[in-house]
């Protein structure tokens, strides 16, 4: 699907530049710097392949607005990059949902980069979850979640003194309780932050190279299994 095109619904992938000290911080307790982002560079792009899986769908990477030049150096012009407003993860939710419903677009879900081996069938389970909640939400199993969608505006949803953290879900779940929506859940799933995540990533990718192909390829060098 080219970046001209529209549809009515949105898959939204968080993402940022590919520097050392940038992202997955976690994994440098195990990993060189240049090791971790050449990691991240496989994972982001394996994620947007599972994204483009979907049929019908719009693709899109949200990210910093400091980081659009290097993600369009990076992925070129074959995907839709769009700066968050404001700062850190809250900020980046409530500015993407804001961005992208409205102009055709009626469900959007937003998905992490740290799971590129999630089953499409989570994603498809999303969108029409939506259909009859006001909000989905994908569980990780560390107590935060991989996906976030919803086909109306939530304003205050996201608190950002609580995101990045083990109580990030529960805290979400609360907050959308306060204001009465209804919520869908999909399967609980892990992302990948730390070095006993990419051991568990290295594990289930030997069984199902499939799932994200050039993560299974670097890992398979790496030895970690």
């Amino acid at each position: 699907m080219s970046v001209a095109t529209r549809a009515a619904r949105a898959l939204i992938v968080v993402a940022k530049a590919p520097r050392p000290g940038h992202v997955k911080t976690r994994l440098a307790t195990s990993l060189a710097p240049e090791a971790v982002v050449t990691l991240y560079r496989c994972m982001i792009e394996d994620t947007l392949e599972l994204a483009r899986s979907l049929r019908d769908t719009r693709v899109a990477v949200v990210c910093p607005g400091a980081d659009v030049g290097e993600l369009r150096s990076w992925l070129g012009t074959s995907v839709e990059i769009v700066a968050q407003h404001g700062h850190g993860l809250a900020a980046a939710l409530d500015s993407t949902f804001r961005f992208f419903l409205g102009e055709g677009v009626d469900r959007v879900v937003i998905f992490n980069g740290d799971s590129p081996h999630l089953p499409s069938a989570e994603l498809e389970r999303a969108f029409t979850l939506l259909d009859g909640c006001d909000l989905v939400v994908g569980p990780t199993t560390d107590g935060g979640y991989y996906l976030v969608g919803a086909s109306v505006e939530h304003p205050d949803l996201f608190e950002a003194s609580r995101l990045g953290t083990q109580t990030a879900l529960e805290a979400l779940l609360a907050r959308a309780g306060e204001l009465g929506l209804r919520i869908g859940m999909t399967a609980p799933w892990y992302d990948v932050d730390d070095p006993d995540d990419l051991a568990r990533l290295a594990i289930d990718l030997q069984r199902a190279p499939a799932r994200a192909r050039r993560t299974e390829a670097l890992l398979a060098r790496w030895r970690l299994v």
